[in-house]
């Protein structure tokens, strides 16, 4: 069974940063996709990034510019760094990977906390 687990999440002050992880328990270059989302309380989880196995990267236009996906494939992690941050980024962040034959899997999420 394939794991993922974030890290990183906490309080920040506007206009900080923080750096999430997301390391899974399989090699990063067997998915598909991996991605992060958010999802703030009352609202919907929405996607924040993605990035795909040919190296396609795509954001959510509010965190262009200021958020960036990468991986390691040596460490089989996925980052988000966040910079810039608003109080309306404040959710908890869920790592999503996808793989063949119907696998979606998820982390069990971190909080981000951003005060104004």
């Amino acid at each position: 069974q394939v794991q993922l687990v974030e890290s990183g999440g906490g309080l920040v002050q506007a206009g900080g940063s923080l750096r999430l992880s997301c390391a899974a328990s399989s090699p990063i270059f067997r998915f598909n996709v991996m991605g992060w989302y958010r999802q703030a309380p009352g609202k919907q989880r929405e996607l924040v990034a993605v990035i795909r196995s040919g190296g396609s990267i795509n954001y959510a236009d509010s965190v262009k510019g200021r958020f960036t996906i990468s991986g390691d494939n040596a460490k089989n992690t996925v980052y988000l760094q966040m910079n810039s941050l608003k109080p309306e980024d404040t959710a908890v962040y869920y790592c999503n990977g996808i793989r063949g034959l119907g696998g979606d899997y998820w982390g069990q999420g971190t909080q981000v906390t951003v005060s104004s």
